[in-house]
């Protein structure tokens, strides 16, 4: 049976306008294709932060991802996720992963190292970017850029979020980088945006923009999908613009865009998919 798309439509709607007015720049069948992608990841991600999170919704979850891929599908987002993968060789094991960067959000969340910090981002987006790949198009070679902009994607909203995880006892900034730049979890918890922190969030602005710079270079490699993934990255990228003009204030406030501001950058996407993103990142 063909999957309710509008229910799983609805599900982008609801939990990410950016993705959503970016997948409506695909054909028609890889945009089903996005949709299903995203719910499933969507739901995982329910599974942790929503109002029944917790291992038992976790593996519920794991057990709906295995029954797609069993071709034994129940839920509609199974369903979909099971149409998505007869058409696209989409990795299992980019679900596993993603479904260990889920389990660290479980607990209280404390990162040592950059590395971990990348790592993270992997689990939760550049798997993401795994499974958009193929339905973009893109090859192997691809894989590794679309990596980069999921991880890309995931800082900008580690980034954005600062407060609103604190809040939840996560803590994405790795202990080295808080020791280096000379900030304590007390400052945070204070709400202190201090000239210190300040430095912090432009190290790891800095960081982002990097893995933008590099994960839009695949663009070129894609058959179909360019200006979706263009748009949906300047989107991110302008939540670091207005991040950056706020003082990086992320602790009591979140930066966000304006359904007009999503729309004043179409034009831009689709410049990008025609010419190259070189020159459209920071």
């Amino acid at each position: 049976m063909e999957p309710d798309w509008k229910s799983l439509a609805r599900i982008l709607r609801r939990h990410s306008a950016t993705f959503y007015w970016g997948s409506l720049l695909f054909p028609p069948v890889e945009r089903k294709g996005a949709w299903a992608v995203y719910a499933a990841c969507r739901l995982g991600d329910e599974a942790v932060d929503g109002p029944k999170a917790g291992e038992e919704a976790l593996e519920a979850w794991w057990q709906g991802v295995e029954r797609a891929y069993g071709g034994r599908p129940r839920a509609e987002w199974e369903r979909g996720l099971a149409w998505a993968l007869e058409r696209w060789p989409i990795p299992l094991e980019a679900f596993w992963h993603m479904r260990e960067g889920f389990a660290l959000d479980l607990g209280p969340v404390r990162l040592g190292t950059e590395e971990e910090l990348l790592r993270y981002c992997y689990q939760v987006a550049g798997t993401v970017g795994r499974m958009m790949a193929p339905i973009a198009g893109g090859g192997p070679e691809v894989e590794e850029r679309a990596i980069l902009l999921g991880q890309a994607m995931q800082l900008t909203n580690i980034l954005r979020d600062v407060g609103e995880d604190l809040r939840r006892d996560r803590v994405y900034l790795p202990a080295e980088l808080l020791k280096r730049f000379g900030v304590s979890l007390a400052h945070l918890e204070e709400g202190r945006i201090t000239p210190e922190y300040q430095n912090l969030m432009a190290h790891l602005e800095s960081q982002a923009r990097l893995l933008y710079r590099e994960g839009l270079k695949g663009l070129g490699g894609l058959r179909v999908g360019r200006a979706a993934i263009a748009l949906a990255a300047l989107q991110y990228q302008a939540i670091l613009d207005k991040l950056r003009l706020s003082g990086y204030d992320n602790l009591r406030q979140r930066a966000h865009l304006e359904p007009w501001e999503r729309l004043w950058l179409l034009p831009k996407a689709l410049r990008i998919s025609r010419n190259g993103p070189l020159t459209t990142v920071s």
